[in-house]
């Protein structure tokens, strides 16, 4: 067995988190806000933090292991720059999803799930995104791309590998 390593957080984190605990009326209330933090600071959400935040919103670990799990927007592995995530539920299926899928393989090198080399990139597939009359779509980010085509999501890739 590998040796298990400590998470230790940052000073910063450690500071915020308290912060967002004081503005809740329990400590468990702010499970989600902690974990977004982390998130924000890491680039995902390291396993190694997961007792960390257990034991300081006097949680189990298994309740923030199920959080994680529940909510696709928690990594918990390090993802590349610019994460690509990809609609391929039902309604963007039917619009073309899956030729979009390829595409993005194709331009990138990878395929859904993983990181480019360069670590600029990474690929995933989600269930919705809630634009099922726009689809296919794709957020980036904070940013969403509705109706798709493989032409708009080469062009997307581009404008993501100028600003490096």
């Amino acid at each position: 067995m590998g040796l298990k390593m400590n998470w230790v957080p940052s000073f910063q984190l450690e500071k915020k988190v308290k912060e967002i605990i004081s503005s809740y009326p329990e400590p468990q209330s702010a499970c989600l806000p902690i974990l977004h933090e982390i998130q924000s600071q890491s680039g995902y959400i390291p396993r190694e933090s997961i007792s960390w935040v257990a034991k300081t919103i006097k949680v189990p670990r298994s309740q923030i292991e199920g959080v994680i799990s529940f909510y696709t927007m928690f990594k918990t592995e390090p993802v590349g720059k610019y994460h690509l995530e990809l609609c391929t539920n039902i309604s963007c299926s039917l619009c073309g999803s899956e030729s979009i899928l390829r595409t993005i393989e194709k331009e990138l090198g990878i395929r859904a799930g993983e990181t480019t080399k360069d670590g600029l990139f990474t690929l995933s597939e989600v269930e919705c995104l809630a634009t099922c009359g726009m689809g296919p779509a794709m957020q980036v980010g904070d940013e969403i791309y509705e109706k798709l085509t493989p032409e708009k999501v080469i062009q997307i890739i581009s404008d993501f590998r100028k600003r490096g």
